[in-house]
């Protein structure tokens, strides 16, 4: 393991675990990676790592892996921090900015996760894994499980999007399609791992592929000059992207590493026809109750029920934030929007984010001076269902 990954710790109750066994959850809730941040300071400074080559295992005294280990990488760059001034302009914003993760090696934000989990794994002796995706998930796990040469067990909605179907078994991996949802995924590999030998991948059921998400919020920091930006939109699944970001922040507040006190507002941006997240911030409960009858074309929002849902609330209010739904119906607008005005092809997941943007700044929540920045977390070339709609 890295000289400065010290333990790992059960999320819900704060116990410490150790490090360098092979574990899922703790008390059914996620685990996270602690480091040694005295030790981190020490050894290098912000500037050294930033001068750095390479993307996201830059940074790696901040991530789990042994330093003598060479990761299971597809080569993952930085995503660029691309300046929006005409899509700006819509909403009457100055400093708008959309972080495109679409160019990494998958077409997604997942390969962050997957890069590191997909070492991890391999480093702790796994030969066999399988996990729930309601999209781009399955292909990134499938993609770094065969270069590592690892088995891989994807379960996916018989919906899920062609793309990500074809893509899982492109590489390799063995998919079984599921009359239901991705949490009726989640059951089949909860229920039949130990008798497998599958090590179970599922988002937050295992501690690394926060790890690496969380790379999104050190790259950031680090192409905002080391000073945070007033919000950020994020859409919101499974979670571990928004988690993966607060977790960043707080590391590199510890570190002294950022410039001044401020936090970005985080806004987890959902579908209303899907939104478990947002009914529990509206009602101000800590835990999301499952969404019924769950139904968006921004799959990677399908997401009926998350086992990190408190931590993605702990952290939607920490920062003063928010959890908004957006209309189903607006999806293919925002889509076209943003492409033809900016030529930054969005994924549905990230129109989301746009629709959400526009009623915050209508109601005030967002001012118009303010420094935003939306993730786009996919490449809309993997969406072709959502590709082939009329556009009102």
């Amino acid at each position: 393991m890295s000289d400065f990954f010290t333990h790992l710790e059960g999320s819900w109750d704060g116990t410490r675990l150790p490090k360098g066994t092979l574990c899922n959850t703790h008390e059914n809730r996620p685990i996270v990676a602690r480091y040694d941040l005295a030790a981190v300071k020490r050894s290098v400074t912000r500037d050294e790592m930033a001068r750095r080559p390479g993307g996201m295992w830059k940074y790696r005294e901040l991530l789990p892996l042994a330093l003598s280990t060479e990761p299971i990488s597809l080569g993952e760059a930085q995503s660029p921090l691309l300046p929006c001034p005409r899509l700006g302009k819509v909403f009457g914003l100055e400093r708008l900015f959309i972080k495109d993760e679409s160019i990494l090696p998958t077409g997604s934000f997942k390969s962050r996760g997957m890069t590191v989990a997909i070492s991890m794994a391999k480093e702790l002796g796994v030969t066999k894994i399988a996990l729930p995706t309601a999209g781009n998930a399955g292909g990134a796990a499938a993609a770094y499980a065969a270069r590592a040469g690892i088995e891989c067990h994807v379960f996916m909605p018989r919906d899920t999007p062609v793309v990500n179907r074809r893509e899982a078994l492109l590489y390799g991996a063995r998919v079984t399609l599921v009359d239901g949802l991705i949490h009726d995924c989640g059951k089949i590999v909860r229920e039949n791992a130990a008798r497998k030998g599958w090590f179970d991948f599922s988002t937050l059921k295992e501690p690394y592929r926060l790890e690496g998400k969380k790379t999104m919020g050190i790259e950031l920091a680090e192409q905002c000059g080391w000073s945070l930006p007033d919000v950020i939109l994020y859409p919101t699944g499974g979670g571990t992207g928004l988690v993966g970001m607060a977790k960043a922040f707080a590391e590199l507040t510890e570190l002294g590493w950022l410039e001044g006190s401020k936090r970005p507002r985080f806004y987890a941006c959902q579908s209303e026809g899907c939104a478990p997240i947002v009914r529990a911030f509206e009602k101000g409960d800590r835990l999301a109750q499952t969404w019924e009858n769950a139904k968006t074309s921004a799959s990677g929002l399908r997401v009926p029920a998350a086992v990190g849902d408190f931590l993605m609330l702990d952290a939607i209010r920490a920062s003063k934030g928010e959890a908004v739904a957006a209309p189903e119906a607006s999806i293919p607008f925002w889509m076209q929007k943003a492409a033809s005005l900016e030529g930054i092809p969005l994924c549905p997941e990230t129109a989301v984010c746009l629709s959400v943007l526009q009623n915050l700044i209508q109601s005030g929540s967002i001012r118009q001076d303010e420094k935003v920045i939306v993730f786009n977390t996919g490449a809309f070339q993997k969406y072709l269902e959502c590709l082939l709609e009329p556009v009102s």
